[in-house]
């Protein structure tokens, strides 16, 4: 009996962007990523939820593989929503709302005009000894220190340096707890997380890197990483229609304003592939980029910053849903594609 030869994997980056609850559209993505037994992630590049999203799956990997990796995720989200029967919540979310009515109530719900009022006149420092972090309890329970052994993808997480204004990205054993809360450190919402350098000494204060990198692309262009970049984008690149009221105003803002850094290093990769494509460049010097992407702005652009900072079970449910739906669009599409070529046209993006 001739025994068929063993397929190996097709290995991708992952880079995660930040977006509050709407990570939970990530969590779907990895969640049917890891059932797919010809693709092996090698590196992840993560911001804020992506930042979260990337130590749950590695950590959960190094535990007990893609198993554990997917029971993390779960755990995660479980803890953001506080989900005590997934179950039960997969079961309601058929009746409920749909996102763009639970965005609708959101947005003219009193408590939320409310809570967006203290924000912008209340420093979280007011707070003094009584502050604590509400995400700590959930990234302590991740367990960071397991993320130093090795095994599974290499790690990536960007922060912001408040003093410099610069992008720091942290890997491998500098991967903390600390450092996981300054990538998803709002400053609306929370204090800066103060992070040492081990080299220099000097102790700055860091807030979330989707101000600098959202995520921060340049990581997996080291040569002993694959080719295929795939970008789980949760923040809608375009919107349609000039937005008039405050809300669309700053949600658009907002989105721009996180989305500006992945733009800028997109344009990068698209001018170096140019140049290797007219031998402009010596052999070698600079790596081909093959750029994807899994999103689904017709979701995204039903939602708003208010529905990132709620994470309600029905909502996370939801949004994982709809991760799996378009990880799967986007395997029927473009599986043959990876190692090849990339789905994404760059040159029209731009043009």
């Amino acid at each position: 009996m001739t025994r068929k030869p063993k397929i190996r994997p097709k290995q991708i980056n992952l880079a995660l962007q930040g977006g509050g609850a709407h990570g939970a559209f990530t969590w779907g993505v990895l969640d049917r990523l890891l059932e797919h037994d010809e693709i092996e992630i090698a590196a992840i590049s993560g911001t804020s939820a992506g930042a979260l999203n990337g130590v749950a799956l590695k950590a959960g990997m190094v535990r007990n593989g893609r198993a554990g990796a997917k029971a993390a995720l779960d755990d995660l989200w479980g803890e953001m929503g506080a989900i005590t029967d997934v179950r039960l919540s997969a079961w309601l979310r058929q009746f409920g709302p749909t996102t763009e009515i639970m965005t609708k109530m959101m947005e003219a719900a009193m408590p939320f005009n409310f809570f967006e009022s203290v924000t912008t006149m209340v420093s979280p420092y007011a707070y003094g000894m009584f502050y604590q972090n509400p995400l700590r309890p959930i990234v302590d329970a991740m367990e960071c220190d397991i993320l130093h052994t090795g095994t599974g993808p290499a790690l990536f997480i960007s922060t912001t340096n408040v003093r410099t204004g610069k992008i720091r990205v942290f890997s491998h054993e500098e991967v903390t707890t600390d450092v996981v809360l300054a990538s998803a450190c709002l400053p609306e919402l929370f204090q800066a997380v103060d992070l040492t350098d081990p080299i220099t000494g000097i102790t700055d204060p860091y807030w979330d890197g989707g101000y600098t990198g959202n995520p921060a692309l340049f990581p997996l262009f080291e040569p002993e990483f694959p080719q295929d970049v795939v970008i789980v984008n949760i923040n809608p690149l375009e919107r349609p229609g000039t937005p008039t009221t405050p809300e669309e105003i700053q949600n658009r803002i907002n989105e721009i304003s996180f989305n500006t850094s992945l733009l800028r290093e997109l344009r990068a990769v698209q001018f170096v592939r140019e140049l290797i494509a007219e031998n402009r460049l010596p052999e070698g010097s600079m790596k081909d980029v093959l750029i994807h992407m899994i999103a689904d702005d017709d979701l995204m652009q039903d939602l708003s910053s208010r529905t990132k900072m709620s994470p309600s079970p029905m909502l996370l449910m939801r949004m994982k849903e709809a991760g799996r739906v378009a990880c799967d669009r986007f395997l029927d599409a473009h599986f043959d594609d990876l190692g090849k070529r990339a789905s994404v046209d760059l040159k029209q993006m731009f043009g």
